[in-house]
């Protein structure tokens, strides 16, 4: 699957209005499902235990003037207008703010990183200066790099909130989906409607988890207008109320009204905050879907879509509740007691499609936010699926969706109820949003270059109203809030336990890489046979000769007459360009036959079927034999470096260098004569042909190598996966020995290897141990 040509040329970066309102439309669907259905669960949520409708109206009024300021500071200040700013080349959410720092401050947690990937063209915004070359900030930079136990606190915040954004996938999906099914309690027995409710949701939230692996690129163009048409039904149903019920309710809207509220409620008011944030849910989904959209297209939809939209749906709830104080059947405040009784039917069947969109789009978050972390080094390998070829970011991961069904099952069967979903939900919502104004107080201060003042005032003021959310949420710890904590803890143990492990495996790789010198020694044959074939030896090292290469020339007759040392990382960057993506240089004299390629990915980058890769991976290799310049005599201590190294692209593009066919009736090219062939043996099955430009001309050693690289080519390939594995040596503390023995061993084996994760042919396939204690 190659989707590197849909990535570059996706429409968010056009300019046209056609494509900006066209993207808004479909941000509708995609973004704001989450955060549009909220008003089904706030005002039951908020009036659940901790407060009293009095005959006053100083509650309801307070709690409106709570949901107008928080949706208009959070959601419309904070995100629509600053976070959208920090964006990623285009890449929103926690780990594109913690990519971002990384690459302004040597803080990243990728061990393998080299100077070369700052020359990728993405590695630095356009427009933007690096940190190092102007004083702001260049105290607080320095101080991160220099203190190894910031950079960790800077990662564990990083997870925390990733971790958190893994817990909304559980509670959204939950939340959402029985809010919408609870409208059934106004059409039966109360007696009868508790035997229902659970039962349905739970089916409801099977089937929806059960699509997840056909995608949702087949009913995704209905998205948009279930959200549109659900946006107009609580817009106008809250306009309704207003002019029916109460016109005056505006009045609720002054701050003043939040004053008197806390006057009265006191403990039980401020308690009670923890159901009013749950108007957010889904703000941060603005950010984390950045990258399908434009950051023009989300600020329309919401400044003049959504938001009108929210604000007449609470103000309408709240001017029919000013009126109504005693409900009948002694029913709980909720959204469907204010929908007219004649409507009520159409308005749940909306409901719950509008639910199930918006958890659709917490579940696709989830997948996309494990894959960023999967490829940063932060969680163990995964399947990931990609549902569509042509739509960028719709993935699905096998395990991570049986294991969010299962819990969110558990969750609603658990508690049965708004009330304690609530808590749990609102807790795991307003801990992602404080991470990303620690994050963005960073961000401004590194990479934005404003004063840390005003660093300091944004994460003061934003950072306060939060941690005022925060607090209120955290108090009601038994009360449901214990779930997003404890299922966090679990998910940043393991993605904290991997890191370690892989951090330690690699540093294990780096003390036992072999020597140059070894390598002379052995001479152009490495002492054996060297037989014809490619031998791709998989090594996470960027430099140097892997141990297990040792090991194979000592034990083995024959080895291949072409090695190719391949390193398949990730750099901290969304995308990496087809044309910038792999690094090729030599090891060792021309006469070894032994390279080094390392193909860089970013953390969104699709990787392609091994067919296509190991093609690119050919061409790529003789690109650099073509392209290299004549060195004389090399010095062992620049052999030792092994860091000469050359850009090379993909086939797809690079139409003017090297051509490589593998067909058995080679395609007639245009200007056939300007290209000249290197044809291989007719005695072969397999037909490999590489064409060349005519200028530069080559010499005769050069097609030599080439030549002998197609005969390898021909002969098959043989990959060799090395696995380093890691064990606490003597001596090491209890806590390592426990980490790295058993936490980290238990993942290794329980989640897939690197053969699954690069999709590599299991029949052409080596697989050595090798045991390092760390």
């Amino acid at each position: 699957m190659d989707l590197e040509g849909v990535i570059r040329s996706h429409p968010a970066k056009k300019d046209s209005w056609k494509t900006v309102l066209t993207l808004a439309y479909q941000s509708l669907g995609v973004v704001y499902g989450d955060l549009s259905t909220s008003p089904l669960y706030v005002y039951k949520s908020t009036f659940a235990e901790d407060i009293q409708h009095s005959e006053t109206n100083e509650e309801i009024y307070g709690v409106l003037s709570f949901v107008f300021w928080t949706l208009t500071l959070i959601p419309l200040v904070k995100y629509v207008f600053i976070v959208l700013r920090a964006d990623d080349n285009g890449e929103g959410g926690t780990f594109a703010l913690y990519s971002l720092l990384c690459r302004h401050a040597r803080v990243s947690s990728l061990p393998n990183c080299q100077l070369a990937d700052q020359d990728l063209s993405e590695y630095t915004k356009e427009g933007v200066v690096s940190s190092a070359k102007t004083l702001r900030g260049s105290t607080l930079k320095s101080t991160l790099e220099k203190y190894r136990v910031l950079q960790t606190v800077l990662l564990v915040l990083a997870l925390i909130g990733t971790c958190m954004v893994i817990g909304d996938g559980v509670l959204t999906p939950a939340i959402s989906v029985f809010s919408a099914v609870s409208g059934l309690e106004l059409s039966m027995h109360k007696e009868q409607h508790r035997y229902v409710e659970v039962p349905v949701a739970c089916v409801i939230l099977i089937f929806l988890f059960a699509l997840q692996h056909y995608g949702t690129h087949r009913v995704g163009f209905l998205f948009a207008p279930i959200v549109i048409t659900w946006l107009l039904c609580i817009s106008a149903i809250g306009a309704y109320n207003i002019i029916h019920w109460n016109p005056h309710v505006y009045r609720a809207l002054s701050p003043y009204y939040m004053y008197k509220f806390l006057k009265k409620t006191q403990r039980g008011g401020w308690m009670s905050l923890g159901g009013i944030l749950l108007c957010i849910t889904g703000s941060e989904a603005m950010f984390a879907d950045l990258g399908h959209f434009s950051q023009l297209s989300i600020q329309i939809a919401f400044t003049f879509v959504v938001y009108p939209s929210l604000i007449l749906a609470y103000m309408g709830q709240a001017a029919y509740l000013s009126k109504h104080h005693v409900l009948e059947s002694n029913y709980r405040i909720g959204f469907y007691v204010s929908v007219p009784e004649r409507i009520r039917w159409p308005v749940l069947a909306i409901a719950i499609l509008a639910a199930v969109v918006g958890s659709q789009a917490v579940i696709t978050g989830t997948f996309s936010i494990i894959k960023q972390c999967s490829a940063l080094g932060c969680f163990p390998r995964v399947k990931i699926v990609h549902t569509s070829s042509k739509i960028h970011g719709q993935i699905y991961i096998p395990e991570i969706n049986w294991t969010l069904m299962l819990l969110c099952l558990a969750v609603t069967v658990g508690f049965r109820d708004t009330k304690r979903l609530g808590n749990a939900s609102g807790l795991a919502v307003i801990t992602v949003m404080l991470v990303t104004t620690c994050l963005m107080s960073l961000v401004m201060v590194l990479c934005w270059h404003k004063s840390i003042f005003l660093a300091i005032c944004f994460i003061f003021f934003f950072g306060s109203i939060e941690a005022l959310y925060f607090s209120a949420s955290l108090i009601k710890f038994l009360e449901g809030a214990w779930v997003p904590v404890a299922l966090s803890f679990i998910f940043l143990v393991v993605m904290y336990v991997w890191h370690y492990g892989t951090l330690k495996k690699y540093e294990s790789d780096v003390q036992n890489k072999v020597s140059i010198n070894w390598l002379l020694s052995l001479g152009p044959t490495l002492g054996i046979v060297r037989v014809r074939g490619i031998g791709l030896i998989h090594t996470e090292l960027v430099s140097g000769i892997p141990a297990v290469f040792s090991h194979f020339v000592t034990n083995l007759p024959a080895f291949h007459q072409v090695v190719v040392f391949l390193c398949i990382k990730s750099v901290p960057v969304p995308h990496v360009r087809p044309e910038e993506r792999f690094l090729v240089g030599r090891v060792g004299p021309k006469e070894y036959r032994l390279y080094r390629c390392i193909a860089r990915y970013g953390y969104h980058d699709v990787h392609k079927d091994d067919v296509e890769f190991e093609k690119d991976l050919v061409r790529s290799v003789a690109e650099f034999i073509r392209s290299e310049r004549p060195e004389c005599d090399l010095r062992l201590e620049e052999l030792e470096t092994d860091e000469k190294m050359t850009v090379v692209g993909t086939s797809s593009s690079n139409m003017e260098g090297i051509r490589l066919s593998e067909d058995k009736d080679f395609p007639e090219i245009a200007g056939t004569s300007e290209l000249r062939e290197i044809k291989s043996p007719v005695r072969v099955r397999k037909r490999v042909r590489f064409v060349l430009p005519e200028s530069p001309r080559i010499d005769r050693e050069t097609q030599e190598e080439l030549q002998e690289l197609m005969e390898a080519r021909e002969a098959g390939m043989a990959f060799i996966l090395g696995h380093s594995y890691v064990r606490a040596k003597r001596g090491s503390s209890l806590m390592k020995k426990i980490v790295i023995n058993f936490g980290y061993d238990f993942l290794r084996r329980n989640f897939r290897g690197p053969s699954y994760a690069l999709s590599i042919p299991h029949a052409s396939t080596l697989e050595v141990g090798m045991v390092y204690y760390v």
